[in-house]
Parts: C-alpha cells; sequence; structure tokens
C-alpha cells in the first residue's frame, strides 16, 4: 500500500472526538487519471485563441468527455481493487473520471489502511468523519489521482460580506447619470460607463447562469422592485429560470429570507443583460463534497444535455485552504466547460492580498478559483472618469499553478516594473489574477424590499458576465459562435480595455500591489468598453 495523502492533524477549529462509528456509511469520491487532460488543454486553447484556424469551433460534450475519460486499463484496474473487497462504484461523470462508492467506515478503513475518526468543530458544533492518512496499492497510483473527502475538512465559500448599506428613501431621477454614479452605482451608469447596449437581447439559447450558495434566496419581489426603479425600459416582470440540486430551492414565501448575494447577482444579469436568459442555479447545503457544493455543481453542469453560454459565480475560496488534488480536479472541470463554449467568471475576492475575509498573514494569500488558468477572474474599481482600484480588490499570484501562455508577457512586464518589492511574499511564477475589472463600490440593490447598495468584486463579476452574454447574443445572431474561454481574447486585446492606473489592495501589513500601466494584480488588464470588445469580435 502506497500513502496517497496525508495531513498531520486536523485543521484549526476541529477537535478528535473519537474513532468513527464501524457501521457509518461514508461517500466517497475517486478521481481516476484522466487519458489525455494535455490534448484537453490544447484544443481549448486552440478554440479560445484569436488568430487560431479553429478559432470558436468548440468542443461538443462527447468529443470533450473524450479526453478526459479514464483508459479502459484505469477503469478495469480500480474496479477489480474495488470488486476484490466486494464493493462496486458508479460514475459519478458521463466521462467516468469520477466514481462514486458508498462504504462503511469499516470497509472504508479496511480498503484504504486508514483510520477514519469523528471530528466537531469547536465554534459551529459541526461534526465530520475524516481520516488523516489513506493508502492505495502501489499498482494503482498511476490510476487514482486522489479520493474525496478523505483529508479535506468541511469548507464553505466566502460570499457576500456586511458590506450592505441603506440608503435614504428619497427617491432620485432615474436617469441622472453620470452625476449620480458618485453616490450610487445604478445599471445606467453601467450603460454610461461602459457603453453596455439597453436595447434587449433576442436569443432564446444564449443563457446566463449565475450560482447561488449557502441557500441564498433571490427574491422575485425584490427584482421587480429594482427593475421597477432602475431599469424602467425593461418590463417589470422580467424573471430568471430556476436550477436546483443538493436540497437548494428559492422559496419566495418568506421576503426577509432573501439573500444579499443572490439579490445582488439577479438584479445585475436580469437588470444589466438586457434581455438575456439568466438561470439562477441554487446548490443547497445538503452536499458531501466539503467544498461548499462546488464539486456537486460541477458534476450537475456536466451531465447537462448544453451548457449556459456564460457562468458568473461570486463565491470564493483561499487557496491555502485547499489541497493540490481538489483543486487540480476543480480547476480541469472548468476547462472542460471551457471548451464547450462556456466562459467561466469568478469573483477575485475582497480582501486585497490577504485572502477572503481579510486574514492575519505573513505573506500573501491568493483566492480560488481565480488561481484557475481556465477561468476568468474579475476584481473591483470604484469612481468614474477616472476609474481606481478598489482597496478590497484581491489579486495576487498562485502558489498551485503555473503562469499560463496566455498572460506570460503582461506577467512579465509587470514583475520587471516591480523589482524587489514585496520580495518572498508571493509566488514570482504563480498564475497571476485578476484578468480584469468592473465597478464594484457604491452599486444600487433592492434587498428585502428596501433600496441598499453594497461593494464587493461580488458586485464585478455578475456586471462583466452581463456584458459578454449581451456581446454572445449579437454573435449568435450573426451566425457565430459564443466567446467561450475568454483569457487568450483578453490578453491579445488589452488595449481594448480601460486600464486602470491608481489604487491599491493592501494586506498582510503592506500596501498590497499597486495598479498602473498595463496588466496588474489589483485591476487585471482594466474594465471592459463594449464598443470596443464587438469590434474585437468582429461585429
Amino acid at each position: 500500500m502506497l500513502v496517497l495523502e496525508r495531513r498531520d492533524s486536523a485543521p484549526s477549529g476541529f477537535v478528535h472526538v473519537g474513532a468513527a462509528p464501524p457501521t457509518q456509511v461514508l461517500t466517497l469520491r475517486f478521481s481516476l487519471a484522466q487519458n489525455n487532460f494535455a490534448g484537453l488543454e490544447e484544443a481549448l486553447y486552440a478554440v479560445s485563441t484569436p488568430g487560431s484556424a479553429v478559432y470558436g469551433q468548440h468542443l461538443s460534450k462527447e468529443e470533450t468527455d473524450a479526453f478526459v475519460a479514464p483508459t479502459a486499463e484505469t477503469s478495469s484496474a480500480v474496479q477489480s481493487w474495488l470488486s476484490s473487497h466486494g464493493l462496486s462504484a458508479n460514475a459519478a461523470t458521463p466521462a467516468g473520471d469520477w466514481l462514486k462508492l458508498s462504504l462503511t467506515v469499516a470497509q472504508a478503513n479496511e480498503l484504504l489502511d486508514a483510520e477514519f475518526s469523528t471530528f466537531k468543530h469547536q465554534e459551529t458544533g459541526e461534526q465530520a468523519v475524516r481520516t488523516l492518512s489513506y493508502s492505495v496499492p502501489v499498482e494503482l497510483k498511476s490510476h487514482i489521482n486522489f479520493i474525496h473527502p478523505t483529508v479535506i475538512f468541511p469548507l464553505k465559500s466566502f460570499g457576500k460580506g456586511p458590506t450592505l448599506r441603506p440608503t435614504p428613501k428619497t427617491k432620485r431621477a432615474i436617469n441622472a447619470a453620470p452625476a449620480s454614479c458618485a453616490q450610487e452605482f445604478t445599471p445606467v451608469c453601467l450603460q454610461e460607463l461602459y457603453g453596455i447596449p439597453a436595447t434587449p437581447a433576442i436569443q432564446s439559447s444564449n443563457v446566463l447562469a449565475v450560482t447561488g450558495f449557502v441557500d441564498e434566496i433571490a427574491n422575485l419581489a425584490d427584482l421587480q422592485a429594482f427593475l421597477t426603479r432602475f431599469r424602467t425600459d425593461l418590463p417589470s416582470s422580467t424573471n430568471f429560470s430556476l436550477q436546483t440540486l443538493d436540497g437548494g430551492s428559492n422559496s419566495q414565501s418568506n421576503r426577509n429570507a432573501a439573500g444579499v448575494e443572490a439579490d445582488l447577482d439577479t438584479q445585475y444579469t436580469v437588470g444589466v443583460a438586457s434581455g438575456v436568459p439568466v438561470t439562477f442555479i441554487s446548490v443547497g447545503e445538503d452536499n458531501l463534497d466539503d467544498v461548499g457544493g462546488f464539486f456537486d455543481l460541477l458534476e450537475f453542469l456536466l451531465a447537462e444535455p448544453s451548457l449556459p453560454n456564460v457562468l458568473s459565480t461570486s463565491y470564493t475560496f483561499n487557496e491555502q485552504d485547499l489541497t493540490l488534488p481538489v483543486v487540480t480536479q476543480t480547476c480541469n472541470a472548468y476547462a472542460q466547460l471551457g471548451a464547450q463554449g462556456s466562459s467561466i467568471f469568478f469573483c477575485s475576492g475582497d480582501g486585497g492580498v490577504s485572502g477572503w475575509p481579510s486574514l492575519q498573514c505573513t505573506t500573501f494569500i491568493p483566492t480560488f478559483p481565480s488561481t484557475c488558468p481556465y477561468v476568468t477572474s474579475v476584481g473591483s474599481t470604484t469612481g468614474l472618469n477616472p476609474e481606481t482600484a478598489a482597496s478590497f480588490s484581491s489579486g495576487g499570484f498562485s502558489n498551485f499553478f503555473g503562469i499560463p501562455s496566455y498572460q506570460a508577457a503582461a506577467v512579465g512586464t509587470f514583475l520587471s516594473g516591480l523589482g524587489s518589492t514585496h520580495k518572498g511574499l508571493f509566488n514570482t511564477s504563480g498564475r497571476a489574477f485578476p484578468d480584469v475589472s468592473a465597478a464594484g463600490v457604491n452599486v444600487g440593490i433592492i434587498w428585502d424590499g428596501d433600496h441598499a447598495t453594497v461593494d464587493g468584486t461580488s458586485c464585478s463579476t455578475p456586471i462583466t458576465a452581463s456584458i459578454v452574454a449581451l456581446l454572445n447574443d449579437e454573435l449568435i445572431t450573426a451566425g457565430k459562435s459564443p466567446l467561450g474561454f475568454l483569457n487568450p481574447f483578453i490578453y491579445q486585446n488589452q488595449a481594448l480595455f480601460t486600464d486602470i492606473i491608481s489604487g491599491t489592495n493592501p494586506g498582510c501589513g503592506t500596501n498590497g500591489f499597486t495598479a498602473g500601466v498595463g496588466w496588474d494584480p489589483v485591476t487585471g488588464v482594466g474594465s471592459p468598453v463594449y464598443a470596443n470588445l464587438r469590434t474585437a469580435v468582429g461585429l
């Protein structure tokens, strides 16, 4: 037997209670070696890089699955091992690179040469059955990436923090822009600042999906009030579709249950991406994946017959709280979505260089999934003419992923200018983020029936996603493909964005990084200009 993963102790906050009951049932996921992920990555970059002979020719689900499916040898070896213990696993993904297996603690201990124990979180009282080490037969080392959840303890993603501010109930002129934008950003301000069109989209297949976690409710009455106040040109009855998993729901029986994040995300997709079909995907708390339902959501999406053209997520983790196998498997799944033509957006986080929420730290803390090279990370700006970097806008460099080729030149230029500043505080060879940025301060919403403003990269992300969704509508109308994975396009077209050249993102006892000419780890290449992007995509 070969130790596949181990940790010295439980993470801070968890205490050992005792051996787990032998008859308790566990559900484990087995991540199997994919037969040709390098080929998938190559195909992803080819269909996503302007100038490529196959640019825009996104892969089908079947073509994508063929790259990531395990070989027959891998599947047979793993199933034979399980069978020798009287066990059988089922495929959890269409490609079969994830297997799911239910077994007792006693069976898991024997199968994995492990000691599953019960651990309790001292603050929340939450209990989890985990092991500090597990093994697989040495001959399976090349076939099994990792088994989950084993050594990783329950995590929840970070969403909107306590940045909501009630606003005076005085009613101002709806179209008073841009002067009023100094106090509050609204859809009209965004149309003025970025040139976002108000003309309704027309393509019913062009879905923009936003994800909701931790049982957040997107309130329909709040959306109606938002449209009535801020988008009088759209029908106030404009709605979104709903998909649920892991016990997620979107009950409208109690308006007081509305979530700030869910309201924000739906209002700034429905209310900015005029006419684009929006789907709210509610991921509930009934999950056992230990990463807040992120694995379950990916399994759900990979099994869907058609994917949303744009997926916006305003939740994130601190990269250091996850393991390399978990971030790699998650990131690779985003590559699968991108290869099929989905643009995947994540907020960069709201803790500057000190993670999210801001932590005491001796080195800079990157956030994930922003550090995944196959997603587009969004930071925040503040102000109007000129925009400056929002001080909370997280950015930096991954400790898990290297610098991808599409951003190597831009990041190299930044690092050369940085010199020895912050030497030793971050990984100079890591994937850099964010990629782009947008308004994220004093953003007006309706929450729990009241007018309020919020701050955060959680605001900037659905705004940016909405811009891309509108471009996709025009592309599809013109008989072209949606944009899909955006980063190669972004870094080839930096001059088309408004460069943000002032502001910092402090943390860890420092001023953090400084926004300047060109790409920077505060605001990326800058904020979007719709007309420029429209021309660049051939419209």
